[in-house]
């Protein structure tokens, strides 16, 4: 027993002694980073200092080496929000996503750029859209599918018209509770406010703990916190960001049906990015409505052996008897491989548009 104050306050001094040569190394870091970016600017005024698939390599590596006890996900946030410190110093990233302030395009903006990064809300997607191509920010964070409720075709159509790349993606677990204010009577919520996709999500938990609430769906969780905020019988769906803007309590925590529900969001932007070693491509194919159309785009890649990750159909804008589809598939157009699959697929599509290749999300 009279040994364990000693070895506590051992632990102690060497917690202290690393905390010093962390804050060591970081600084080191970022000095590094600041030199990166005078010479960077001494070659190109005009040069671009975020690389999604060098952040991409890097973090994969920090995964690999990590020794634990931390596991590798939560060690590469922590070199996350380093790398955003140090980038800001190179240059602010500027990022529109679709906001209001507290909804999960802005969390999963965060979780990609860092909290160092400048997040700027928009109305609608393509109000995302229209910021990058515009050159107001540098990239914007969309929505493009859910596990539970599909597509989000807006998303899609959005590309259609849209000449900006795919430069990145991250997937969000979606935790959704139920929230309160200071002021709500807890025993007579009799109105529940939220996105209609939270809805859809939380239906059985809703019909088995509020059957008789009012469901009233707003135009995002962040607009449903606030509401919240004015009235003493409601309760909002949303997420822990909405939570803590709003200073709201939990009552309910993760309500969403089911436990793998999760979002994939697209990062767009105007640059190409470069084989990273373990990346994806987004491409638009129009293909005439005709026998045998989606057998004749598909073998190519069976053939190849190119694993395809989605595969949608959307109708074509410029033509009555024309759709398209918007396929996600491994590997990097400036591979060998799927640079002759995409050759093989222009002779038989009516076009094709690349959207983009991009690094797999790592977080």
């Amino acid at each position: 027993m009279s040994d364990a104050p000693i070895n506590l306050e051992t632990l102690r001094q060497r917690i202290d002694e690393l905390d010093s040569d962390i804050l060591r190394l970081i600084s080191e870091r970022a000095e590094c980073a600041r030199r990166v970016a005078e010479i960077k600017t001494q070659q190109d005024p005009q040069a671009v200092f975020y690389r999604p698939e060098r952040e991409a390599q890097v973090l994969r590596r920090i995964m690999e080496l990590n020794p634990g006890p931390l596991d590798g996900e939560e060690m590469a946030r922590l070199f996350r929000e380093i790398m955003s410190a140090c980038l800001a110093l190179e240059q602010p990233v500027k990022v529109a996503y679709l906001g209001p302030e507290g909804t999960f395009t802005q969390q999963a903006a965060l979780k990609h750029f860092g909290e160092s990064a400048v997040s700027l809300p928009m109305a609608a997607i393509d109000e995302v859209f229209r910021e990058v191509e515009a050159g107001a920010v540098n990239y914007g964070v969309v929505p493009v599918e859910n596990s539970t409720e599909g597509v989000i075709n807006h998303t899609l159509d959005s590309f259609m018209d849209s000449g900006l790349s795919i430069c990145g993606e991250v997937v969000l677990r979606i935790h959704h509770h139920l929230l309160v204010a200071d002021t709500t009577r807890r025993d007579k919520v009799s109105r529940i406010y939220s996105h209609p996709q939270s809805f859809a999500q939380c239906r059985k938990w809703l019909d088995a703990h509020y059957p008789h609430a009012e469901r009233v769906p707003v135009s995002s969780n962040a607009e449903a916190a606030r509401l919240v905020k004015t009235e003493w019988h409601s309760a909002a769906i949303a997420g822990d960001m909405a939570a803590k803007l709003y200073d709201l309590t939990r009552i309910a925590e993760k309500i969403e049906d089911r436990p793998d529900n999760s979002t994939r969001f697209l990062i767009i932007g105007n640059q190409d990015v470069p084989m990273s070693g373990e990346d994806k491509t987004s491409i638009v194919v129009a293909m005439r409505n005709q026998p045998g159309a989606l057998h004749d785009l598909l073998e190519p890649f069976h053939r190849h052996q190119i694993d395809l990750t989605r595969l949608e159909t959307r109708p074509s804008r410029s033509g009555v008897w024309n759709y398209v589809f918007f396929i996600d598939f491994k590997g990097h157009h400036d591979e060998p491989r799927v640079s002759a699959v995409l050759e093989e697929v222009r002779l038989r599509a009516a076009e094709v548009k690349v959207l983009g290749s991009f690094p797999q999300g790592v977080l």
